[in-house]
């Protein structure tokens, strides 16, 4: 591990690369000092050696102080998503940190754009662009990555594409989806972001970097079809303006309008590298655009997403309540409630979940559930549990089985249901003051469109059991003391 002591800025530390940024930064040693406009939300998910300030880059007043002693800058923010004029508030934002950085004497800026070449590039694309000539014309030696689209579990592309093919079995493929594009990994992204700390170079330079394939949108989705194991139809046609799909990705993808508008528009330019200079400089070998798809997919598995687009506190549209938040390609629905026994009370009915405890709300729903199991091939209702009073890992528990249990704080079940996709239930018991907060949490993973029907069809009946389990449990705790 790297103990160095050199202090790195980081912007955007809650965003999908920054954050992921951050935890790399940490895991090396390195000081960090974190620039966030929300700092007691940020601060309780760092490293006790990281520092967390208030500032933002559009409060030019902000920078200042924040910049002292610093060495290396990391500039990972963006207003795409902004109310506003995106382009004017890069600008001012760009122009107003590079004056701070400059006037504190920091030795380097590292920054990450959009790669593409040409006098007809995309709004977006030549916003990016001028915020690096901005920064290098500050005169700190500023390395600016270009890169095209970035895929990982949680990034903006991928959820557009995750959407796309899981929700559509057939859809309209209009003239962008084959403009050429060079994939990146974000774990490659990350692995340049770390090198560039150390890079010696002379001045400013602009790195172009991407995955080893060059490919379209239209390979993408194909690909993370073939991945699902999902069949689908791509119908082509001539021409569908950007504002026509972005209003189309909207209805379909969790994707904001505006911010689909700009990265549908950037699509007709390509974004592929043509300066080769990144291979001589780093000891990095890129991820195939597969091999990236898969690794999204893998991570989504061993948890949700490290970091999502979604997370930064720039986006500015909320996921509907209603049949549960998405989270990736998984539904989650949940609920809490807070009661006046300590953790180990609480824990002790969701210990006792199933066999001939039941479920506590509504037992005659789960045996019809069970024999429509039975009738499906599935292994219903029929095999209970083995202990009454205590889960263990790998435990059968009616349908479910149990794949971890934390005492007194966690249990997560899987089912093992006939379903169109796959299912977790989950408690969490945490001290609250003189008592404590119990979470329960649905979790499903559709397959397809007919995963998805069947979560919304059912979600009323779903709410109905789960609310009612939730109040059983609360009920339950006083009678098992």
């Amino acid at each position: 591990m790297v103990n160095d002591s050199k202090l790195i800025l980081l912007t955007g530390p809650t965003g999908y690369v920054g954050g992921r940024l951050l935890r790399a930064l940490e895991a090396a040693g390195r000081r960090v000092r974190c620039l966030s406009r929300h700092p007691e939300t940020l601060s309780q998910r760092v490293a006790h050696t990281t520092e967390v300030v208030k500032g933002d880059v559009l409060d030019a007043m902000s920078l200042p102080p924040n910049m002292i002693g610093v060495h290396t800058a990391y500039y990972l923010v963006h207003a795409m998503a902004s109310a506003n004029s995106f382009e004017d508030e890069d600008r001012r934002s760009a122009h107003a940190f590079a004056v701070a950085a400059r006037d504190a004497g920091v030795e380097r800026v590292i920054y990450l754009g959009g790669l593409g070449r040409g006098s007809k590039l995309s709004t977006h694309l030549r916003s990016r662009q001028e915020v690096g000539r901005i920064l290098r014309e500050s005169g700190v030696a500023t390395i600016e990555f270009r890169a095209s689209i970035v895929i990982g579990s949680g990034s903006a592309s991928f959820e557009m594409i995750r959407a796309l093919v899981e929700k559509l079995p057939a859809m309209i493929t209009p003239r962008w989806v084959t403009t050429r594009t060079q994939p990146i990994a974000v774990e490659d992204v990350i692995a340049y972001l770390m090198q560039a700390l150390d890079l010696e170079i002379n001045g400013s330079s602009i790195i172009e970097i991407g995955g080893a394939d060059q490919v379209s949108y239209l390979d993408l989705m194909k690909e993370y079809a073939r991945q699902r194991g999902l069949k689908r139809w791509m119908i082509p046609v001539p021409v569908l303006s950007p504002r026509l799909s972005s209003l189309w990705l909207g209805l379909v993808t969790p994707v904001y309008a505006r911010v689909g508008r700009e990265l549908v528009d950037s699509l007709r330019n390509e974004t592929v590298v043509r300066d080769r200079s990144a291979a001589d400089l780093f000891s990095i070998h890129p991820l195939g655009f597969r091999e990236a798809l898969t690794r999204a997919l893998a991570n989504e598995d061993r948890e949700f997403a490290e970091t999502r687009w979604s997370d930064a506190f720039s986006s500015v549209a909320t996921s509907p309540q209603w049949g549960g938040t998405t989270f990736g390609r998984r539904i989650v629905d949940s609920r809490s409630a807070r009661v006046p026994f300590s953790a180990a009370m609480a824990f002790r009915p969701i210990d006792r979940l199933g066999g001939k405890t039941g479920w506590y709300y509504g037992n005659w729903l789960w045996r019809i559930r069970g024999l429509l199991d039975l009738l499906f091939g599935g292994a219903g209702m029929r095999r209970g549990r083995r202990v009454p009073d205590h889960l263990f890992p790998g435990d059968t528990v009616d349908f479910w089985r149990v794949e971890e249990v934390q005492r007194d704080h966690l249990v997560r079940l899987s089912a093992e249901m006939r379903l169109p996709g796959r299912a977790w239930l989950q408690f969490e018991v945490e001290p609250s003051g003189s008592g404590s907060l119990i979470r329960q949490t649905a979790i499903f993973d559709p397959v397809g469109l007919f995963g998805q029907l069947y979560w919304y069809f059912l979600y009323p009946i779903h709410h109905l059991i789960f609310a009612g389990m939730l109040r059983g449990i609360v009920r339950a705790m006083g009678e098992c003391r």
